[in-house]
């Protein structure tokens, strides 16, 4: 197939790169080896060495070997951005297990769903949630549980025994099950092997700043590590880096300020959310982001509006890409330097295939220009989904991964989202990209946040529909968004309806969850 976007391959970054067949714990291992006084993770005042990292990860290990936990077992982490996140994480890989991610946001019955359907083994929880747990505890298969606080060493005890090493297959076993399809139905988890991961991280660091100092990099980890792009954007790349991991448990602009300020990361992976906060704190209290090199923003598309005003306080260029759990997470990213095209995901990461197909069959690669479905094939797309046969069949076909995104690819094999499909709206026979009237909407110096979404009409068949976070102190009417709408966008494309809210609702990670937003206002209707 013809790959375009090979041209725009920065020079010094690589085209193609050889993917360690490595069990994932190999990689902190390495750099421990190699920089065993580097500091590797940094929490708020406290500091540990890849040597200090590397002892409590193998005494994480066998203590969960001795607690009976076996190759192939499911060990849950429901832990926030800590460093006994990474020792729970690979101190659960080293004994062989299989790691489930869990938000610490969770309610009772999402947890339930996840335990009950991974058949956790093991649980480690922090401690102040063990009272959410405890109300559930009865119907699960859960039969460990190991209560961890924020100022604990994890593992107190000094006399466990050797363990022996599990024999890993990277490529048939799984490291991962990533939760994902909570916003359209139950959560379905994605198993990610340990070659999936190994991939991607090798893949990610491979098109990251062409002046990276192995050894040297601080990575600001906000995004949280239960979520696949901070697992592996965050920690996964910082420790193949040999980097300092620096671990943030909340976004807190002004808490975030300071730690910048403090501690000189060279390096931001990123969500939205955190750019639009960030950027209008600065209206308030300048800072000075000049010690990051390398910016990068995921889990959510970031309005044009956005980047230009942080690449413009920051003297770097944030590179927007694009992911997803079932891809451990990220294909495509914009060149960290070199051609970037506003609104654009970028280009597939190193060994990695893009295409666009029609809707209906998936069978039609579209020619550039065209909107269609975004399907991908790679080392880093997903085993398939855990006891889902047949929807990994839907979702994997001929070895392509069927994002359910839909985008189109320019002449420079440069690629652009257009939606969710189930986000597409459909009015009067017109097809509408929520993003592309988000983008207009974010030109509006009022608006802070917006979310686009498909309201049913009986006319139309479904009509557009804004909902909008103003900026502090700003006025704005809705008649006054519409008309500025107007000589923005297509009639067909202007919302006929605009509700002004505090707050959008979103999940952790910064996704705006549109199908909450329609159904709230369906009811009101």
């Amino acid at each position: 197939m013809e790959r375009p976007w090979l041209q725009h391959v920065v020079p010094g970054n690589p085209k193609e790169v050889q993917i360690p067949e490595i069990p994932m714990a190999e990689f902190y291992r390495q750099s421990a080896r190699q920089y065993p006084n580097h500091t590797a993770v940094t929490f708020f005042q406290n500091t540990y060495t890849y040597s200090e990292l590397a002892d409590r990860i193998d005494r994480a290990a066998r203590l969960l070997h001795a607690k009976g936990v076996r190759k192939g077992d499911r060990v849950a982490i429901m832990l926030p951005n800590c460093p006994q996140y990474p020792v729970s994480f690979y101190g659960a890989l080293a004994c062989g297990a299989t790691v489930v991610q869990l938000n610490p946001m969770f309610q009772p019955a999402e947890l339930l769903h996840i335990l009950n359907d991974s058949e956790t083994k093991v649980l480690i929880i922090l401690d102040r949630l063990l009272p959410l747990f405890d109300s559930i505890k009865d119907k699960t298969p859960v039969e460990e549980v190991l209560a961890v606080g924020l100022e604990d060493d994890f593992v107190q005890e000094e006399l466990l025994q050797e363990m022996p090493e599990p024999a890993i297959n990277p490529r048939e076993d799984v490291a991962v099950l990533q939760y994902t399809g909570g916003t359209t139905g139950l959560p379905k988890g994605a198993m990610l092997t340990h070659y999936n991961i190994a991939a991607n991280t090798v893949q990610s660091a491979a098109t990251g700043h062409v002046k990276t100092r192995r050894g040297e990099e601080r990575v600001l980890t906000i995004s949280p590590l239960f979520h696949v792009y901070g697992m592996t954007s965050g920690m996964s790349v910082t420790f193949f880096n040999g980097g300092n991991l620096i671990l943030v448990p909340k976004f807190e602009v002004a808490q975030v300020v300071e730690l910048i300020e403090a501690t000189k990361p060279t390096a931001f992976p990123g969500v939205p959310t955190m750019y639009i906060a960030l950027l209008n704190y600065y209206k308030t209290k300048r800072f000075d982001l000049s010690c990051l090199s390398t910016c990068t923003s995921g889990s959510a598309p970031l309005p044009l509006e956005v980047i230009e005003k942080f690449n413009a306080i920051s003297g770097t260029k944030v590179a927007e890409g694009y992911g997803l759990s079932e891809a451990s997470p990220v294909t495509h990213r914009n060149p960290i330097e070199g051609v970037q095209k506003n609104g654009s995901i970028g280009i597939p990461l190193p060994n990695t295939d893009a295409r666009i197909v029609d809707v209906a069959t998936g069978l039609e690669t579209l020619p550039a220009g065209r909107v269609g479905e975004l399907v991908i094939k790679g080392p880093q797309v997903m085993k398939g989904y855990w006891n889902k046969p047949e929807e990994t069949a839907l979702a994997i076909r001929d070895g392509w991964l069927f994002t359910g995104d839909l985008a189109k690819m320019d002449e420079d094999g440069f690629f652009y989202i257009a939606g969710r499909k189930k986000e597409m709206i459909l009015a009067g026979g017109f097809n509408v990209y929520p993003i592309e009237v988000e983008n207009a909407i974010y030109r509006h110096p009022a608006v802070l946040e917006a979310a686009v979404f498909g309201m049913p009409d009986p006319y139309r068949g479904e009509t557009v529909r804004a909902a909008i976070v103003l900026k502090e102190g700003a006025e704005l009417t809705e008649e006054e968004l519409i008309a500025f709408c107007r000589k923005e966008l297509a009639a067909y494309k202007v919302p006929d309806g605009v509700v002004f809210v505090d707050e959008l609702p979103k999940t952790t990670v910064g996704k705006i969850l549109k199908r909450a937003l329609k159904e709230h206002f369906t009811k009101q209707t």
